[in-house]
């Protein structure tokens, strides 16, 4: 008897929501009308480029936004988006995507910015509505690196690096971590990122770029997205995704390393995707140098799926 009412109430129960894949897309069935607002094209000597506009479909959030090839995912909020972003040296080429079920529909705009290269940009986006997706980034120090004999067998300690995050938005060097806010938000708000970090001056030196994965409710996993654009603006412009999923909470995983040469030169190194570096610029512990610092719960070393430019 007992089994026989379990059986029923189990059919009477309502199915679980879905577990949201991907980015949502809107319930409209019309294709959407996206008119940009910013940036108006022309010229700026602003470092900062206001992206602002409008979707006719209220219920898309977020649209895709792309800045010289850049993914950003960005909040709508009643059909409205606005956020600032780090602007390149010369041509920045804003192209806001939006879709529903009847389509997918753009509107593009181009801003010419006079201003510096930047040398050093990442950009952490999740394809995940209420996860956080921490952008963490330690920098170089005097200290972080302790020469070997003859040049050769440096060895890096990640504590003694710069660490940048939310928490911490600027490095002594001048790096500058941007929070996640959008809409009337002034602070870190979870959902599809962007996190941002720029660096205007980077001292030469090796990089750690990782994410520190916080999932809330059904969410069980993301796939997250890391853009880094080194000397962007210039011959030397070097551009590097990674691709990486993330189930587990309370995870942090090394995305990439960024070692800046210095004269417009600088390699990145993806763990999992192909052999370590051996060149006598880099350190030769980096593994070791990670195991110690999740010793003290920190990092948990992993690589990425990832794409070259």
């Amino acid at each position: 008897m007992l089994s026989v009412l379990l059986a029923v109430l189990l059919t009477q129960a309502p199915p679980a929501p879905p577990r949201q894949q991907g980015v949502p897309i809107g319930k409209g069935k019309t294709p959407p009308t996206v008119r940009l607002t910013a940036p108006s094209g022309g010229w700026t000597v602003d470092r900062m480029l206001l992206v602002e506009g409008t979707v006719s479909d209220t219920t898309i959030d977020p649209v895709v936004l792309s800045i010289n090839g850049d993914r950003y995912l960005m909040r709508t909020f009643g059909g409205r988006f606005r956020r600032k972003f780090p602007a390149a040296s010369g041509k920045n080429v804003v192209t806001v995507m939006a879709t529903n079920q009847g389509g997918t529909t753009r509107a593009q705009a181009t801003s010419y910015a006079q201003i510096p290269p930047v040398p050093l940009k990442a950009i952490l986006t999740s394809d995940t509505e209420g996860v956080y997706t921490d952008l963490h980034i330690y920098e170089p120090t005097q200290d972080s690196v302790t020469p070997g004999k003859d040049g050769k067998g440096a060895q890096l300690d990640l504590r003694k690096m710069a660490h940048v995050y939310w928490a911490n938005t600027e490095s002594p060097s001048g790096g500058t971590f941007f929070l996640n806010e959008q809409g009337e938000s002034s602070f870190d708000d979870p959902a599809y990122g962007p996190y941002l970090y720029v660096h205007r001056a980077p001292p030469q030196g090796v990089y750690l770029i990782a994410t520190n994965y916080w999932p809330s409710g059904d969410k069980a996993h993301t796939v997250a997205t890391l853009n880094v654009a080194l000397y962007e603006g210039t011959p030397q412009e070097v551009r590097r995704m990674v691709r990486i999923p993330l189930a587990t909470p309370g995870s942090t995983r090394v995305l990439a390393w960024v070692n800046v040469l210095g004269e417009g030169k600088a390699e990145v190194y993806v763990p999992g995707q192909g052999p370590a570096p051996k060149s006598p610029a880099w350190p030769v512990n980096l593994e070791d140098a990670v195991k110690k610092l999740t010793q003290g719960g920190g990092l948990d070393e992993g690589g990425g799926e990832g794409e070259g430019e």
